[in-house]
């Protein structure tokens, strides 16, 4: 796509032969061996298996694409394709990347993978065996694929439908295709799936967001793309040709308006042009993919579309939950070799609740929709003195204020009785500054004790970790991966405006990021933060506590520094015309 503003484009580190399993190009065929085993300890292949190395295809602006097929050897059945799609190299495994990204390598032990796995795809160990080729794929500009590194939008798209098509007519295939993964590997899958290749016939995005400004690199208005920028580019992303930059982008065009910033606007799917099965994951822990899984249940049009809604970390429902393993292959057994396995009996919906503590989740409770019908949507008014009230408050407005860099404003509730909170929380907060002309806002909701006391979720089994309590967890290994603290809302103040047509719920409001609305020292403005969605049980006597601040509370390193837009004190109004307050999605107990 023909863009008309410069797209800033910056150096990737080459790659280097050995790094993170990576292999100079060699195009070349290898068979392994039923028995092998990539090291001591790991799963062992159960059948032969080829590997074609380096198998490239080129695309419509004659880009070369390089990947690796995996599939049955020495059997001339055709089989479907699995198709896994990302730029962090297709021999960078699961086995690598759980030992330095992750505390305890998530609960998972080697035997959990064969090391063949694609990080953040299936293991072709348990598809190849079963009749499936499973293609690893090096998007544009990674690695050994030619072209800019461009992530998501409708080149990446373009590419997809062209690999798509052309792996449906190579001679093994039996001219079904699916994509599947998590991630990047799931994002993508709307993209493509967007376009209709007519070869693709079923997609299982595990754990996708749906809009790259809103729910990733710029939530809010503000940019978000530290993790990206500080881990993902520095240390897994490598290429030949550079990489479109999201931080340059932002800095130059932090907007996303149409037909000036389309880049942005290029970077969100439009879910309601995808026609084929859908199965959807997604998860209340993940601090950027929830809300994509929860729009696309909402807009793809296929009719038959599935979401589960588990409560663990992404890469343990990928690889360490066999019920996750069974379903994927008992759907795209069904869809892609016509398999009759009574998928289609599958609820169509199934959600999660955490606990915290030392409780395990619930799990596989069947809905009827998402938002779950029936649901409460209760106001939670902020009081003078810190609570939180079913009940406006009386008499005139009143204010209570934050140092807008480091403090915070907190607000507690306990509940009388057991309630169960599942939805889409928002918040409207009537907020001024007088020493600047613009805000950035975080809320929190934090889970508390009975004692009073911030509590957390193990996002693993605890079955999988060598501790008892969460207080037994070590300092180091205190990540977001494992632990979970709640759901948060972010938004600048000058980016406001809300576009109603576009929003999927009245608590999730579309922000168009069109135009800065600054704020006039000392002005009081409404917003309408829309915060992660949540599925929380509280028991009798637990409670939550609501956090104001203009910094993120709920994960290390972001909103601070270079990204900051405040300034002085942040003022908060409630009470006479200021109804301030809390927005929670309550529901019948599941």
């Amino acid at each position: 796509m023909r863009y008309n503003v410069q797209i800033p484009v910056i150096e990737l580190e080459h790659p280097v032969e050995g790094h993170n399993g990576h292999q100079a190009l060699n195009p070349h065929d290898e068979i392994l061996p039923t028995g092998w085993h990539a090291q001591e300890s790991t799963k062992t292949l159960t059948t032969d298996i080829l590997v074609q190395h380096d198998f490239g295809v080129k695309v419509r602006d004659g880009v070369t694409l390089y990947m690796d097929i995996l599939r049955p050897a020495n059997d001339p059945t055709k089989v479907p394709a699995i198709i896994c799609w990302s730029p962090f190299g297709k021999k960078f495994n699961g086995l690598t990347s759980l030992k330095y990204m992750t505390p305890w390598n998530l609960g998972l032990t080697s035997n959990d993978l064969s090391g063949l796995e694609k990080f953040e795809a299936p293991d072709p160990a348990d598809w190849v065996p079963r009749g499936y080729a499973i293609v690893n794929v090096d998007s544009r500009g990674s690695f050994n694929s030619e072209g800019v590194m461009s992530i998501m939008g409708s080149q990446e798209a373009e590419d997809g439908y062209d690999v798509i098509e052309a792996l449906a007519k190579e001679p093994w295939c039996n001219g079904n295709v699916g994509l599947a993964g998590n991630s990047h590997l799931a994002i993508i899958q709307w993209f493509i799936a967007a376009l209709n290749p007519p070869s693709l016939k079923a997609i299982a995005p595990w754990e996708g967001c749906g809009d790259l400004y809103r729910e990733q690199f710029a939530r809010g208005g503000i940019y978000a793309g530290d993790l990206f920028d500080e881990l993902i580019v520095k240390h897994l992303l490598k290429g030949r040709q550079g990489m479109e930059s999201f931080r340059e982008m932002f800095k130059q065009y932090p907007l996303a308006t149409p037909g000036k910033d389309d880049w942005w606007n290029n970077k969100r799917p439009d879910m309601t042009k995808i026609n084929i099965p859908t199965y959807i994951t997604g998860t209340w822990t993940n601090t950027m993919h929830g809300m994509g899984a929860i729009r696309a249940w909402l807009k793809v049009s296929a009719e038959k579309k599935w979401l589960r809604w588990h409560p663990y970390q992404e890469w343990y429902d990928l690889w360490g939950c066999q019920q996750a393993k069974d379903e994927l292959l008992m759907f795209m057994d069904h869809y892609l070799k016509d398999v009759d396995n009574d998928w289609e009996a599958t609820p169509k919906i199934r959600m999660a609740v955490l606990r915290f503590g030392e409780k395990e989740p619930i799990a596989n409770k069947i809905v009827a929709d998402f938002p779950i019908p029936n649901t409460k949507y209760q106001n939670f008014y902020l009081q003078p003195g810190g609570e939180v009230k079913l009940a406006k408050v009386s008499g005139p407005s009143k204010t209570a204020s934050y140092d807008g860099k480091v403090g915070v404003l907190s607000f507690k509730h306990v509940f009388e009785e057991r309630t169960q909170v599942v939805g889409l929380p928002k918040a409207v907060l009537y907020m001024s500054c007088h020493e600047y002309d613009d805000m950035d806002i975080y809320v929190t909701v934090r889970k508390l004790s009975t004692s009073g006391e911030p509590m957390y979720n193990l996002n693993i089994p605890w079955s999988s970790v060598p501790v008892a309590k969460i207080e037994d967890i070590p300092e180091d290994k205190r990540t977001e991966v494992i632990l979970y603290k709640g759901p948060v809302g972010i938004l600048r103040a000058s980016h406001r405006d809300v576009d109603t047509s576009k929003s999927m719920h009245e608590n999730w409001p579309f922000h168009p990021h069109e135009k800065m609305q600054k704020v006039k020292p000392g002005d009081v403005v409404k917003l309408e933060i829309g915060i992660w969605a949540m599925g929380v049980e509280y028991e009798a006597g637990e409670g939550f506590q609501f956090e104001i601040s203009g910094h993120h509370r709920g994960m290390k390193g972001f909103g601070n520094g270079e990204h900051s837009k405040n300034e002085g004190k942040h003022v908060l109004h409630f009470g006479g015309v200021y109804d301030s307050r809390l927005i929670l999605p309550i529901i019948p107990n599941l």
